[in-house]
C-alpha cells in the first residue's frame, strides 16, 4: 500500500523527465541548430557541404566510437548518470558553436553535441521508461516523445525572435543554458528503473542470439534508412528554402514549426496505435508517411501547399523515432533493450549524418536540391519494405 502510490509518482517523474531531456538535446539540439546554417554560410562564407559536414563528421564517430559503449553503460549501470552528462554537454555544445569562427572549432564542438544526443536523448529514455512502464509502454513514449515536438516546434520561432535582439550568435548562447536548466533538475531526481537494475546482473543474456537473427538487420536497416532520409530533409531544409527559394526568415521560422507541431500529432497517434496494432504494421505505416511526404513537401509551388506538406511530414517525423525501440522490445525483449538500441542508433546516427552531407554535396555539384531530395526519397522507400519484410513477434523471439 505504500509503495503503490510512490510507484505512481516515479512512473510520472520518469514521463516530465524523458520529456524534458527529449525536449532540450533532441528538440532544440538537433533541430533548433539547422535554423542557424545559412548564417554560418553567409557571415563566414562557408559552402552548404562544409555547414552539414559538423553534423556528419560528428556523429559517425560518435556512433562508431560510443553507440555501442552508450548501450553498454545503460544496461550495467542504468541510464540516469548517461542523461546527467548528455544533457550537460549538448547545451554547453550549442554555448560554444556560438563563439566559432574556423571549422576546427566548429568540429570541436559539433563531436560535444552530437555525444550528449547520444547519452541524454532517445537510447537513455527509452530504456527508463521501458523500465518502468509495460502495458502502458507505448503511451508512455508517445507522452515523453512530445517533449521532441514541442521543443522542434519552439524553436525556430524562439531562435528567430531571440536572433533578431540578440544576432544569431547571442540566440545560440540563450538557447544552450535554456536546456540544462529545463533538464537537468529532473534527471537529477529520477530514480533507476526497477526493471533495469543497475550492476553486473544487468550484463546479460548476451547480445549474440540476437545478432544472429534476420530480423535485427532488418530493423536496423529499415530505421537506417527512415532515419536518414528524415535526417537529410530536416537539414538541408533551411538551407533550401532560405538560400534556394529565398524565403523569409519568418516564414521559414513558422514552416520548421509546423514540421515539429505535425510532430506531436505523429507521436500520440503513432503512441496510441502501437497500443493496439501490430507494431510492425504501425512502423510500415510511418515508413510510407515519411516517403510520401518529402517530395510534397520539398517541391510545393505555393506557401500553403508548402506548409500543409511540412505538417504531414511532421506526422512521419514524429512517428518514426518512437516505434523503433517499441518494435525492438517487442522483437528481443526489454533484457538486452540497451544493447541492441545501442547498435541500432549507432547506425541511425551514421545514417542521419551521411544523408545530410549527401545531399548537400549534390547541391553544391549541380546547384540543385533535385537530386539529393530525390535520393531521399528512394532511401526512404527502401526503409518501408525493410520494415515489410520483419516477422511477427512470436517468430523472432522463438
Amino acid at each position: 500500500m505504500t509503495e503503490a502510490p510512490d510507484n505512481r509518482r516515479q512512473r510520472l517523474l520518469a514521463v516530465a523527465t524523458a520529456f524534458l531531456a527529449l525536449f532540450s538535446v533532441v528538440g532544440f539540439a538537433l533541430y533548433g541548430l539547422p535554423f542557424f546554417y545559412d548564417f554560418f554560410v553567409k557571415e563566414l562564407g562557408w559552402s552548404r557541404q562544409q555547414v552539414t559536414s559538423g553534423n556528419a563528421l560528428s556523429k559517425v564517430v560518435v556512433a562508431l566510437l560510443f553507440g555501442f559503449l552508450a548501450g553498454f553503460v545503460v544496461d550495467r549501470f542504468g541510464p540516469r548518470r548517461l542523461m546527467l552528462a548528455g544533457i550537460v554537454m549538448a547545451g554547453g555544445a550549442l554555448v560554444g558553436l556560438s563563439t566559432v569562427t574556423s571549422l576546427g572549432a566548429f568540429y570541436f564542438f559539433y563531436f560535444f553535441n552530437a555525444l550528449g544526443y547520444v547519452c541524454g536523448g532517445p537510447l537513455p529514455n527509452q530504456v527508463l521508461l521501458s523500465g518502468w512502464f509495460d502495458a502502458a509502454r507505448g503511451k508512455a513514449m508517445g507522452i515523453a516523445y512530445l517533449g521532441i515536438g514541442v521543443g522542434g516546434a519552439l524553436v525556430p520561432l524562439l531562435a528567430h525572435a531571440l536572433t533578431q535582439r540578440l544576432g544569431w550568435r547571442g540566440a545560440l548562447q540563450v538557447l544552450g543554458a535554456f536546456m540544462i536548466v529545463v533538464a537537468l533538475p529532473a534527471a537529477f531526481m529520477v530514480k533507476e528503473p526497477p526493471r533495469v537494475q543497475p550492476g553486473p546482473a544487468a550484463a546479460g543474456p548476451a547480445l549474440g542470439p540476437a545478432l544472429r537473427q534476420p530480423a535485427f538487420y532488418l530493423l536496423a536497416a529499415g530505421s537506417m534508412a527512415s532515419i536518414g532520409a528524415v535526417g537529410g530533409t530536416i537539414q538541408n531544409l533551411k538551407l533550401y528554402l532560405g538560400l534556394d527559394r529565398g524565403l523569409a526568415q519568418g516564414e521559414i521560422a513558422t514552416t520548421l514549426s509546423l514540421i515539429l507541431a505535425g510532430s506531436i500529432v505523429g507521436r500520440l497517434l503513432m503512441g496510441w496505435l502501437a497500443d493496439r496494432w501490430p507494431k510492425k504494421h504501425v512502423m510500415l505505416l510511418v515508413y510510407v508517411i515519411v516517403a510520401a511526404s518529402i517530395p510534397l513537401m520539398v517541391f510545393a509551388p505555393t506557401p500553403p501547399l508548402l506548409k500543409a506538406f511540412a505538417f504531414l511530414f511532421g506526422i512521419g517525423l514524429g512517428g518514426d523515432y518512437m516505434i523503433i525501440p517499441l518494435m525492438a522490445a517487442e522483437l528481443f525483449g526489454l533484457r538486452v533493450m540497451g544493447r541492441v538500441m545501442g547498435v541500432v542508433l549507432a547506425a541511425d546516427g551514421v545514417a542521419e549524418a551521411v544523408m545530410p552531407l549527401a545531399v548537400a554535396t549534390l547541391r553544391d555539384h549541380y546547384g540543385s536540391y533535385t537530386r539529393g531530395f530525390l535520393l531521399l526519397v528512394v532511401l526512404a522507400a527502401a526503409g518501408a519494405a525493410a520494415v515489410a519484410l520483419l516477422p511477427r513477434q512470436a517468430r523472432a523471439r522463438a
